[in-house]
């Protein structure tokens, strides 16, 4: 547990220095959109792999799931950045940017429930892998749930 604080405080650090930075890359909102966009397709292209194989869908590969679960972790850690001031549109509610504090709270939620299913996936025991690929599962939703246009 006190790991997984370091590895999110030195993300949080790391993503807040570059903030400005990230900002200035996006030459228009459009690109911001389209980069967190990206992110998470990509996040959720891995995370449905480990899904299969949780729902018994496909066979378990623990080097397979393993390699999907470090995708998802460190994926987990880019959207962010395009979420600045300016960036609003795509399937992104204006809650967002009207309740940035809890935004955040749910983004770094999502980000260590990542960091646990790598950590499960890892250690290649499946059950483990199903607990914190359920948590995970349910970071994500409670924040399309908040934070998502339906």
């Amino acid at each position: 547990m006190k790991l997984q604080k370091i590895v999110l405080a030195t993300t949080a650090t790391v993503l807040t220095i570059g903030a400005g930075f990230a900002f200035a890359q996006f030459q228009k909102p459009e690109d911001a959109i389209k980069y967190r966009q990206s992110a998470f397709t990509v996040m959720g292209n891995s995370f449905s792999k480990i899904g299969a194989v949780v729902r018994g869908e496909a066979p378990f590969n623990k080097d397979e799931v393993a390699k999907n679960a470090a995708i998802v972790a460190m994926m987990s850690t880019l959207p962010w950045q395009a979420f600045g001031p300016g960036t609003e549109g795509g399937k992104a509610e204006s809650d967002i940017w009207s309740n940035s504090a809890k935004f955040k709270a749910a983004s770094e939620r999502m980000q260590l429930a990542a960091v646990d299913l790598n950590k499960a996936a890892q250690s290649g025991d499946l059950d483990s892998i199903k607990k914190a690929f359920g948590a995970t599962g349910a970071s994500c939703k409670n924040c399309h749930d908040d934070f998502r246009k339906k």
